[in-house]
């Protein structure tokens, strides 16, 4: 008895995971909602389905679930943005040392990188769409220069040569 409540309370987790899933594929909440809610744009949707293994909060799971991305190599590696900022604090650069070499000695390269020092910010890559929006959020607190580098040639197109 005990065993058939276990697997029935599984099979509902299951179930409810399912549905929340395809919640999520109709509704995706904007890059700053998801933001406020403490996603920074780097969750996976697999993410989101082994949190829910852990936490029994259905909301957060489904708030997850709305800001994820899909995880599928085919539609992560072909996603390119036209430009990107990187917001950082000032004050905090000492913090940062792979930072600061990237900016000192890398940002030349790609010219619609712009840094834009924001008080008390953590380091983060803010990609832009061809509209200048933005996109996507990324934390870079612990990223060497070379993960810099890489990111920034797999996901920056290149701009027109001048």
């Amino acid at each position: 008895m005990k065993m058939m409540v276990v697997f029935s309370a599984k099979m509902m987790a299951m179930m409810i995971l399912i549905l929340a899933s395809t919640i999520s594929a109709k509704e995706q909440l904007s890059t700053k909602e998801c933001e406020d809610l403490g996603f920074t744009g780097l969750a996976l949707c697999s993410d989101c389905h082994s949190l829910s293994e852990y936490v029994k909060d259905q909301e957060l799971v489904s708030d997850c679930l709305k800001c994820c991305a899909d995880d599928s190599e085919d539609s992560m590696s072909k996603v390119t943005y036209s430009g990107a900022i990187l917001e950082v604090c000032m004050r905090k650069l000492v913090f940062y040392p792979e930072i600061v070499g990237f900016i000192e000695e890398e940002k030349e390269k790609f010219p619609s990188v712009k840094v834009q020092y924001i008080f008390n910010s953590p380091p983060k890559l803010i990609m832009l769409d061809e509209a200048g929006e933005h996109k996507e959020s990324i934390r870079i607190d612990n990223w060497k220069r070379e993960h810099l580098l890489q990111y920034m040639r797999e996901k920056v197109k290149p701009t027109a040569a001048s």
